[in-house]
């Protein structure tokens, strides 16, 4: 034990170092990253986004991105499974933090998210969101595409998020409708994975319905999402109500008929070779989860996010 440390996410030394902290105690930072403000030197930041006021259900996806630091403590700091590698060894990756809202103002929370996230963006770091409702995805997009230009979309949701937007709703269910109209979001190469419920616009994005995930192999799905994406920069958001509730019941709109954690992590796994510019992963929502059965999973994707960015650093060292 003597060689082991405690709370690294204010004692580590290195951001690219491995934890010693027992999963069930320490300071409780995204996979025990360093909680930090510098930006100087890293290679990829966790941003938390404590915000739910745009919820059209049941709201608590504010305490999402503490549920999901949680949860994430149970990755031991092994080589992370399947990506068989220590992620930090070669990455540096902290934890910014939550994003500061004004609880009171819900209309300056746009600009408040995008300004943080443009400034983690500008120093060239890779940003994973946590949220939070899908809302947060849009400032998120926003300020990627201020850099990249517009994205592909690659969105696991049971819902298109394409209901009717006016440039100015606080809304969880019409970001991709805005997106799609200010050219934020190039919806030719977009592709929506699990979707369960009608809305009345696709904008001619792809979308592989929930009974056609249930009826297709992960490999078919993730080589139907590569084709379709190809080669352009993209965005991957994945809201957690993408999985069945026996999988996530810990969410504000679940949607029956979705697919295991398994199957989405599978799928997740074989998308290395897309360009991935940011991520999220939204919809946690902890009041109604079960033993963190939605915390873990949603911790998981995360971390599979981080593994894939993880290994396009690996082949570019």
């Amino acid at each position: 034990m003597v060689s082991k440390s405690i709370d690294n996410a204010f004692t580590a030394k290195a951001i690219r170092s491995a934890a010693t902290d027992p999963t069930y105690a320490g300071a409780l930072s995204f996979m025990r990253r360093k909680y930090s403000k510098t930006l100087k030197d890293v290679d990829a930041v966790v941003l938390g986004i404590p915000f739910d006021a745009a919820v059209s259900n049941r709201p608590g996806a504010r305490f999402g991105p503490q549920a999901i630091r949680r949860a994430s403590a149970i990755f031991d700091n092994d080589p992370q499974y399947p990506f068989s590698r220590d992620l930090f060894e070669q990455m540096a990756v902290i934890d910014y933090g939550d994003v500061l809202l004004d609880f009171g103002n819900h209309q300056k929370t746009p600009a408040l998210i995008e300004k943080e996230a443009a400034k983690i963006i500008a120093s060239g770091a890779y940003l994973l969101g946590i949220g939070g409702d899908h809302f947060v995805t849009w400032p998120l997009l926003k300020a990627h595409a201020a850099k990249h230009g517009p994205l592909a979309l690659v969105h696991f949701d049971a819902h298109q998020d394409t209901w009717d937007d006016d440039g100015k709703r606080i809304d969880h269910g019409s970001f991709v409708c805005r997106a799609v109209r200010e050219g934020v979001v190039d919806p030719t190469r977009s592709i929506q994975i699990g979707i369960r419920t009608h809305a009345p616009e696709d904008f001619g994005i792809r979308i592989i319905h929930g009974w056609e995930v249930e009826d297709m192999g992960a490999q078919a799905i993730a080589d139907t999402i590569l084709a379709h994406v190809g080669d352009r920069p993209c965005y991957l958001t994945f809201d957690i109500d993408c999985l069945d509730p026996a999988y996530a019941p810990g969410t504000g709109t679940p949607v029956a008929g979705g697919p295991s954690s398994a199957k989405a992590l599978s799928v997740l796994r074989k998308l290395g070779a897309l360009d991935i510019r940011g991520s999220d992963i939204v919809e946690v929502a902890p009041a109604y989860d079960h033993a963190d059965i939605t915390a873990i999973a949603g911790a998981t994707v995360a971390m599979y996010m981080l593994g894939l960015r993880a290994e396009k650093l690996a082949t570019r060292a």
